[in-house]
């Protein structure tokens, strides 16, 4: 899919400002991670359907702490995502730079998404910045694995969110791929569906009108996840708070 815009505008980075091998700085973030563990956070990630195997157990604000603290640095978010750790791969998406990020890069972290957490994170904080990202949305739609495919929709409502430059002829070639994964009866492909519908009915009131129209063929099928996705988003872009976001949102963008 050709982009039609462009993905958010990334302020310019604070580069990172030690030095050293790469592999210290990686021990080092490690251990600042294993540092602010908790094994009652790590233990109640599964509340949240997040494996914790792989896992510290450390909060997010205390993530986005330390990667204020590293800055930005391609070379460590690679290295970061090389080791496995849940916490350390959330790390990325505040440390990595965004310009520097390749479309090979992307569809192989895309591949590592083993948690719903870990794919949102990745596309709301990175991706939807980096220039390949209308790209990856059409591509990864087609994926079979279901966090794969989740990270299409995930990335499309942040480019939703967030994309102050893109027209909306870009968004509504979106609608058959949204149109097409509403019948994916996995409860994460399914969410990331009604998120990116909602999302894109909420950027202006042209394409409001659009996703409404789009919801309500789905409410109307036959198909129970299809059904069940239109009538949620039915349901959210009629209450009052949407409306009025509708409406900050036509004023900025």
């Amino acid at each position: 899919m050709a982009r039609a815009g462009g993905t958010r505008a990334a302020k310019a980075p604070a580069r990172a400002s030690h030095e050293g091998p790469i592999d210290a700085r990686v021990r080092l973030a490690l251990d600042r991670l294993k540092r602010k563990s908790s094994k009652a956070y790590r233990d109640g990630l599964a509340r949240y359907a997040i494996p914790s195997d792989r896992a510290f157990g450390v909060a997010m604000k205390d993530v986005q702490a330390l990667a204020r603290e590293l800055g930005r640095d391609h070379a460590l978010a690679l290295a970061l995502w090389d080791t496995g750790w849940y916490e350390a791969r959330l790390l990325c998406a505040y440390v990595d730079e965004p310009a520097r990020v390749t479309p090979a890069q992307m569809d192989r972290w895309c591949r590592g998404f083993a948690n719903w957490a870990l794919c949102d994170t990745l596309c709301f904080s990175l991706f939807d910045r980096v220039p390949h990202a209308w790209r990856k949305v059409e591509a990864w739609s087609k994926r079979r694995p279901e966090f794969e495919k989740r990270a299409a929709f995930a990335l499309l409502a942040s480019l939703a969110l967030h994309d102050r430059d893109t027209d909306d002829a870009a968004f509504l070639r979106c609608l058959p791929l949204i149109e097409s994964a509403a019948g994916d009866e996995r409860n994460f492909v399914k969410k990331s569906v009604s998120w990116a519908l909602r999302s894109i009915g909420g950027r202006n009131a042209a394409l409001n009108a659009a996703a409404t129209a789009l919801a309500r063929r789905l409410a109307a099928s036959e198909q129970p996840a299809t059904r069940s996705t239109g009538k949620e988003v039915l349901r959210e872009l009629a209450k009052p708070a949407a409306r009025k976001r509708l409406e900050r949102s036509a004023r900025s963008l």
